[in-house]
């Protein structure tokens, strides 16, 4: 996954001060945007560096333009040694280990590091900002590794390696996905390595901009696979000849959480005018209430909705922020600040981490409902064509199982671990990265076990032939149907998962019901 090409797209992001948007993020992490620095941002960052150039040339120490760093901060650096200082730093901080870092991650992490220079308070030279553009725009992509981040001073172990690519140095991919010299790809798409001036390794290295990466496309992943976990459950119900009365306004009125409302208004919308759910409606019903895994789904995608809520709020925060230390402030001061810790950023990350876990776990019991002949409400063992014979989708709610118990552990937060590093300058740390590199596993594992549940769900409301299901619901089985045959005797299920999979993930189900029901919250 990692050494895949990238189709460079037609659309242009303006980088400026401003603060990106998650789409914008998006489209160049994913989808090959390039970018351009505003002459807006290129005003502020000749400023700023004009500033460094003349407190680089005072005889008094300044952190950062004249010093060491970190524990090594008290040592005054002679003039002449300090452009190896700054190479120095990225040489020696790019020390990461482990797994290559997906693509798109490492494009979001370099478009937000350069918006962060195009605020003007970093101090590098404006010719830097313009090479790290020219990389995005060339789809050359330095390689970066799983390990070396502790989130505090930012993502030092993975920008390093990101800036080592803009010196001529290091390994990178080009747009094609093929792994070269950094010197060689450089040269290739005529961009010239940077010389790095006072300030600038630092200035380079000092960012959040890795774990906020992760955190907005986890946003952006996770809006449409809560959508999805409503049909799933509105599919599920009405398979299970559940009620929907729960789900009605006045009773979601009771407790006003918005994400609980707009979950039940979407199961509302779901399951209308549905010939399954209306022949078991009257006096002859006998079904007072189902199990909490129906009746609560509202309750449980909606405090995970109202969870990402405040983790699109921080991440929109820090996208408007300008993290570095030191930061050169309008005045022409450079000040030594704390705004790399990544705790804002790690605390949401592992906040997200746990409703996927409970989602995902939800969604699981769903399916084994449903697989279950003594509480399906007359569906066939495991939903086989010939039980005993056939083992319907036995094995894959054991997927499921093992995805979820996965999730759990995941759930465990990274943001309450903390290894004190520099002898003993950086004592409290933020783990931000891990705790975005095990989102991004729980995000993918919530895909896969949606859409099982939605697999079997198809396949339950196709056995309630002749009764037909919900208009909107059965668009979401039709859509389905194009990619996955309908029920019949055992057959190679691991291509159908991971086909629906992939209709969950794009978002094709969603917009089946969509066609029918007009937009979901």
């Amino acid at each position: 996954m990692v050494g895949m090409s990238i189709d460079m797209a037609d659309e242009i992001i303006e980088v400026g001060p401003e603060a990106l948007a998650f789409e914008q993020v998006v489209a160049v992490a994913r989808g090959g945007a390039a970018v351009s620095l505003t002459d807006a941002a290129l005003k502020l960052i000749g400023e700023s560096r004009a500033h460094v150039e003349e407190l680089a040339a005072r005889p008094t120490p300044v952190y950062g333009v004249s010093t060491g760093f970190g524990a090594l901060a008290t040592r005054h650096i002679a003039p002449e040694l300090r452009a190896q200082l700054q190479l120095n730093i990225v040489r020696s901080h790019a020390a990461g280990s482990g797994p290559e870092v997906e693509r798109e991650v490492v494009r979001a992490l370099m478009l937000l590091r350069l918006r962060t220079l195009a605020t003007g308070r970093t101090g590098v030279q404006p010719a830097t900002a313009r090479t790290l553009a020219a990389l995005l725009n060339a789809g050359i992509t330095p390689q970066v590794f799983e390990h070396g981040s502790l989130g505090c001073s930012g993502d030092l172990a993975p920008l390093a390696h990101v800036a080592l690519a803009l010196i001529g140095e290091g390994s990178v991919r080009d747009a094609a996905g093929a792994l070269k010299p950094a010197a060689d790809a450089l040269a290739e798409a005529g961009i010239a390595p940077v010389e790095l001036g006072a300030k600038e390794g630092l200035a380079l290295l000092n960012g959040t901009d890795g774990m906020l990466g992760m955190l907005v496309m986890a946003v952006h992943d996770l809006r449409r696979l809560l959508t999805a976990a409503d049909v799933a459950a509105a599919m599920t119900v009405e398979a299970l000849l559940g009620t929907d009365r729960v789900f009605a306004a006045d009773l979601q009125e009771l407790r006003p959480h918005p994400g609980q409302a707009a979950s039940a208004a979407n199961l509302r919308a779901l399951l209308g005018a549905s010939e399954i759910m209306e022949s078991h409606r009257g006096p002859d019903c006998t079904r007072v209430q189902d199990a909490y895994s129906l009746r609560c789904a509202p309750q449980v995608n909606g405090a995970a909705r109202d969870t990402l809520a405040h983790a699109e709020l921080v991440a929109g925060r820090e996208l408007a922020s300008a993290i570095d230390n030191p930061v050169v402030l309008p005045d022409g001061r450079v000040e030594s600040n704390g705004n790399f810790h990544g705790a804002p950023v790690a605390y949401v990350l592992d906040f997200l981490a746990v409703p996927a876990a409970d989602v995902a776990s939800m969604s699981e019991r769903r399916t084994d409902r449903m697989l279950d002949k003594g509480r399906s409400g007359g569906l066939p063992a495991f939903l086989a064509d010939d039980p005993g014979v056939d083992s319907g989708h036995m094995i894959a709610q054991y997927t499921q199982a093992a995805i979820v118990s996965d999730l759990k552990r995941r759930a465990a937060p990274a943001s309450a671990d903390s290894i004190p590093s520099s002898a003993m300058q950086e004592d409290h740390v933020s783990m931000g990265w891990n705790a975005a590199r095990k989102l991004r596993r729980s995000v993918d594992g919530l895909a896969q076990v949606i859409a099982i549940e939605i697999l079997s769900a198809a396949r339950a409301l196709d056995l309630r032939t002749p009764l037909r299901p919900g208009p909107a619901t059965g668009a979401v089985v039709a859509r389905l149907r194009e990619a996955v045959p309908p029920p019949g005797p055992d057959r190679y299920l691991a291509p159908e998962i991971a086909a629906a999979t992939e209709l969950v993930r794009d978002g094709s189900l969603v917009a089946a019901a969509e066609a029918v029901t007009g937009p979901l919250s």
